[in-house]
């Protein structure tokens, strides 16, 4: 076979993990560069690294290298490549194209410049041109322009490599397989597993990091299960040499199957993520071989039923992105140097985190500190020989118990505990599951704190999340006070309501307009969780965006249209997650339609009325501007919902919406649409907002404000307002 160069990409800081592993396969010529491994071999070699490679994304045969000054420039580049070699005529292709320059400064300007000059040479040279095909396509070409030079190469996989095919499930914030293969190869996992030694994720999370060493135990080829590869359809495949190579990798995992594999064992506290986790490693075909456990951090010890002298302990803490989840942090890091310097003396530790300083609270000195990437966020290995030489300022383990609340924290805690008590009666009765139970009660803790749960939380201590929204303090108070304040706020939450750290969000909100209310707030991935109101399931994020998906206060309003929709088609305007349209779904509603500009949230609103299994199919979902759909409606309606922002500059949006200024014509619309004797539904939160007079002039107008306030948000009577308006 012809010997020549091959590149293969991996995640920026994974270099020198790819390029170890590229010359154990026995490849020459190796050079490292950016986010890549340059390497030379037979084909049959660009086969095994498709096959073998744990680290790589891709593995791309190059076909030439062209200066590109102009857009025709990159189509010459293009044309010069006899791509007959590659592809029949009437086969499919796709271009991915990355990079930019000052002449080409569109990623898909220049894949259809590259993907014209291949279909004109066809058409040219054989009378007949290949198509497009975004989904498996025969020829995946990949194109890379850099510093004024394209390089145009044939990619060998399709998909990512690091794709394994097990991963259905997945918790918050989930390691892609790749890098959890190379967090183990820096820690010697291999070497470790070699000798008998154990594996130990205390914080497994989905599991990744045990799928892939059990893999690497068993000498199981990572693609070996892969429905196919790029190369399959490519010309120049070589079916015998392929054929070779999956006979081997086989044999070599029958061959692995047959050793004694050590102990690869994951614990968690949260039970939902473990379900992610058990039905990976189910996909994977690992049950054999790897164990999860619900367990806290806390009761982490040395397993008992056989015997582990040394093994490696590797995981992937949280790490926190604002100050007072870092504070908070600290105690977890702290407890699991303590762990380790109790239970697991001799073994090593590897801890993965986007935080580095937080591994200081450990106590324990790392040997090794590898500098990697979890996505586009700079992060660190730490590698620590866990043996007393090693041990930093390490102060007994009582130092993690609770530290006894400030004044002002108690003060906070005795409030909390009151609130609770005195909206418990009502929470029984009404069986609410989820409400808010602190509304800046008092000035100087100025927050909002909810309650979320898929049952009634009476303190009887079922699971539950906790919301705090920080409101956020003014100019006039000193920075560091503002901060005390804040971590009072966190201190005092877990210990009124006894619920754990990780089932409590917080955040700061601030005064929104436009689209920022749908921006993310954290870049951490977050699972949403199941919550109900009354017949209703709806899924929240607590975490990644301002809002949670459900809006507390309109719980009453909520009910009222449940109860008016049944045989009706309904209407929600500026829809959000779709919470109204679903419990209008489960009142009997004969049709709905629920519009909003965001895809976000209409994915969302998707999934709120997959979890009441409702169809969509006569419960429409409409992205676009509310203003401009209600202008073009040419439907009637029954029942309505306009429950629009006070303000929105919405670059979607074709003008500006301020809701004291445009709700009489919004208003009048809807009457339009409205059948005979029908309702419009009319909320806000604008505080200063004041019906125009021409409304109750036309229409029969009823404002039902109290009787939408249950006994959650009397303290905060203008959280929002509320009318009835029918036809006269």
């Amino acid at each position: 076979m012809t010997i020549q160069q091959y590149f293969a990409t991996c995640p920026k800081g994974l270099e020198g993990p790819l390029m170890a592993e590229l010359r154990s396969f026995g490849f020459e010529e190796l050079r490292e560069t950016v986010a890549g491994v340059y390497f030379t071999t037979d084909q049959k070699g660009a086969y095994r690294a498709c096959l073998w490679s744990r680290i790589a994304n891709k593995v791309f045969l190059p076909l030439g290298r062209f200066e590109v000054n102009s857009a025709e420039d990159l189509y010459d580049a293009a044309l010069k490549i006899d791509w007959s070699e590659h592809m029949n005529p009437t086969g499919t292709l796709l271009v991915d194209f990355t990079g930019s320059s000052n002449v080409i400064r569109n990623t898909q300007f220049g894949a259809v410049k590259i993907k014209d000059a291949v279909v004109d040479g066809f058409r040219e040279s054989a009378g007949a041109r290949p198509s497009v095909a975004k989904q498996d396509p025969d020829l995946r070409i990949n194109a890379r322009l850099n510093r004024g030079h394209v390089t145009l190469s044939i990619d060998l996989c399709g998909d990512s490599l690091h794709r394994r095919g097990y991963r259905t499930k997945q918790g918050a914030a989930p390691l892609k397989e790749n890098l959890a293969a190379a967090l183990l190869m820096r820690a010697g996992w291999m070497e470790i597993a070699k000798h008998g030694g154990a594996l130990i994720d205390p914080m497994c999370g989905s599991g990744t990091i045990l799928i892939e060493a059990a893999m690497m135990a068993l000498d199981y080829a990572p693609g070996l299960d892969r429905p196919t590869f790029g190369f399959e359809r490519w010309l120049n495949h070589d079916e015998e040499a392929w054929s070779e190579l999956r006979h081997e990798a086989q044999s070599r995992y029958r061959e692995g199957l047959k050793r004694k594999i050590p102990e690869i064992r994951g614990y968690d506290a949260d039970r939902k993520v473990l379900f992610a986790a058990e039905s990976n490693i189910s996909m994977a075909g690992l049950d054999n071989y790897v164990r999860v456990v619900c367990k806290p951090l806390e009761e982490l010890v040395k397993p008992t039923h056989t015997t582990l002298d040394f093994g490696l302990i590797l995981t992937n803490p949280p790490y926190g992105e604002r100050l007072g989840e870092q504070e908070a942090l600290k105690g977890l890091y702290r407890q699991l140097g303590d762990k380790c310097r109790e239970h697991f003396e001799g073994w090593k530790l590897g801890v993965f985190t986007g935080n580095p300083d937080l591994g200081k609270s450990m106590g324990l000195r790392a040997k090794k500190r590898y500098k990697l990437f979890n996505g586009a966020l700079p992060s660190e290995l730490l590698m620590v020989d866990i043996e007393p030489s090693q041990y930093v300022n390490a102060p007994p383990a009582e130092l993690n118990k609770p530290k006894p609340l400030s004044a002002g924290a108690e003060m906070l805690a005795n409030r909390l505990r009151k609130n609770l008590k005195q909206l418990s009666k009502w929470v029984k009765k009404n069986e609410i599951c989820c409400y808010r139970l602190y509304d800046a009660d008092m000035p100087e803790y100025s927050a909002a704190i909810d309650i979320y749960s898929d049952k009634v939380h009476d303190g009887s201590g079922h699971e539950f999340y906790v919301h705090v929204q920080e409101y956020a303090a003014p100019k006039s108070v000193d920075e560091e006070k503002a901060i005390a304040r804040f971590e009072e706020i966190q201190a005092a939450v877990p210990a009124a309501l006894g619920v754990d750290h990780e089932h409590v969000s917080f955040k700061q909100r601030r005064r929104n307009r436009g689209k920022e209310q749908y921006q993310r707030q954290t870049e951490e991935r977050h699972p949403l969780v199941s919550v109900k109101e009354g017949p209703a399931t709806f899924l929240v994020n607590l975490w990644e965006y301002l809002d949670t998906g459900l809006f507390l206060d309109h719980r009453p309003v909520r009910q009222r249209i449940a109860q008016m929709a049944r045989g009706k088609r309904f209407l929600n305007l500026f829809c959000y997650t779709a919470t109204a349209s679903v419990h209008a779904a489960l009142g009997g509603a004969k049709e709905s339609v629920s519009v909003d500009m965001s895809k976000t949230y209409l994915r969302w609103a998707e999934k709120n009325f997959e979890a009441n299994n409702l169809s969509t199919s006569k419960h429409q979902l409409v992205q676009g501007d509310c203003l401009q759909w209600l202008q073009d409606c040419r439907e009637g309606f029954d029942l309505i919902m306009l429950d629009p922002p006070s303000f929105s500059n919405s670059k979607r949006m074709e003008g500006v919406l301020d809701i004291q200024r445009d709700h009489l014509d919004m208003v009048t619309r809807c009457m339009d649409i409205l059948l005979p004797g029908g309702c419009l539904v009319f909320s806000n939160n604008l505080r200063s907002f004041k019906l125009d007079e021409e409304i109750e002039a036309r229409y029969a107008v009823e404002n039902i404000t109290q009787q939408t306030l249950d006994p959650d948000f009397k303290r905060n009577v203008k959280i929002h307002q509320c009318w009835l308006i029918r036809a006269r």
